[in-house]
């Protein structure tokens, strides 16, 4: 097997030290009121800093994002500096490391916004399921965004991107994968608008493209990337030829930016669907359109993550859960150390339990006491 995850790779003016990212996973540990990231993820993350990139969990930008349960945000001054003393940590290990902006539009609940209905595209129920502190709950229909909403959610996601310059991110990071706000606009399950940002391929892509031209103004070239998710099929959404368009069309005016990758989730060889056959290989759908860096994420092992680098498809494969139980992931990949089975009960529990007590592999220590 050849060994092309641990070559370092030039992101823009960013020298990775390899090309093996720490997936976005949230863990739900900012319990507080503000929810400012605290201690106990400052050593979290710093943890894993010999990933070549670390992505962060999905975060919030303004209070109407939210829409899961102590996962921490970046719109108030408290928390951009509780981010700052984790970028601080990260660096001092020599680990690079992006802001991913997370906002769950229509797939958030009013347990999450004082009673509020969330907002969507259209006034369409996703018909998924939320998780809040009252448990799992079924979605509402939510609010169509007025043209305003639209506007606001634009300059918030341009906010955001500045305050997580200021807490010394990397570079930032787009989410418009699954079922949230972002990809919302894009399938014609959930976005019924007649206006600007409905109907067309065009104009289901205007509002990511909007969001990506104002974090870009605040960026410059090489700092920010999108998350996608084409081929996910939840609740009313199903890919379809309609996606596939809508994708393609993306895909490619995201050429219009100097971003630093676009970022691919989706299962590989799982089936679609043959509306949607382009997606079973996320790999290859965004190498197709996409003339930059390719990143992709969601159940890729080591020697699958190998050949998809080999073969030129992508240039960086993300590794999620089992970045959880192994905070040494890179150092156990390089010398094919076991490794350790994530406690999947403890993924959202909140406390040390299951985020902190995951050791590093220690072979001689263990040859020693064999």
């Amino acid at each position: 097997m050849s060994d092309l995850l641990f070559e370092p790779f030039a992101l823009g003016d960013l020298h990775l030290k390899n090309r093996i990212v720490m997936s976005s996973l949230s863990r739900c540990r900012a319990d507080n009121p503000g929810l400012v990231p605290n201690e106990s993820m400052v050593e979290y993350y710093s943890q894993r800093a010999e990933a070549g990139l670390i992505l962060t969990e999905g975060s919030w930008v303004n209070p109407e994002s939210i829409g899961f349960f102590n996962v921490p945000a970046i719109y108030t001054e408290e928390q951009v500096a509780g981010w700052r003393k984790i970028t601080d940590a990260v660096h001092a290990k020599g680990g690079k490391i992006f802001f991913q902006a997370g906002h769950l539009g229509a797939v958030s609940h009013p347990d999450h916004l004082g009673g509020e209905l969330p907002a969507g595209p259209s006034a369409i129920n996703p018909q998924e399921m939320a998780f809040t502190n009252n448990g799992f709950q079924t979605t509402v229909t939510p609010r169509e965004m007025t043209l305003e909403d639209i506007r606001q959610t634009v300059a918030d996601y341009a906010k955001a991107s500045a305050n997580a310059r200021r807490a010394g991110f990397d570079g930032f990071e787009i989410h418009g994968a699954y079922l949230y706000l972002i990809p919302e606009f894009f399938n014609s399950a959930t976005n019924q608008r007649t206006d600007a940002y409905g109907g067309s391929p065009e104009n289901r892509s205007r509002f990511l493209l909007e969001i990506v031209a104002a974090c870009v103004a605040e960026w410059g070239p090489k700092k920010v990337a999108v998350k996608l998710s084409p081929g996910v099929i939840s609740g009313v959404v199903t890919a379809n030829q309609d996606s596939v368009t809508t994708y393609a069309h993306l895909v490619n005016r995201l050429n219009d930016f100097d971003l630093a990758f676009v970022h691919g989730w989706g299962f590989p060889n799982q089936p679609r669907g043959t509306a949607a056959a382009e997606f079973n290989d996320i790999a290859g759908f965004l190498r197709k359109h996409y003339r930059g860096t390719v990143m992709v994420s969601g159940g890729y092992s080591q020697q699958s993550g190998e050949a998809l680098l080999a073969d030129g498809t992508v240039d960086l494969v993300a590794f999620g859960t089992s970045f959880v139980a192994n905070p040494d992931l890179v150092n156990r990949m390089r010398h094919g150390y076991p490794l350790t089975a994530p406690r999947v009960d403890y993924f959202y529990q909140g406390g040390l339990e299951g985020y902190l007590d995951y050791a590093e592999y220690h072979a001689e220590a263990l040859e020693a006491t064999a």
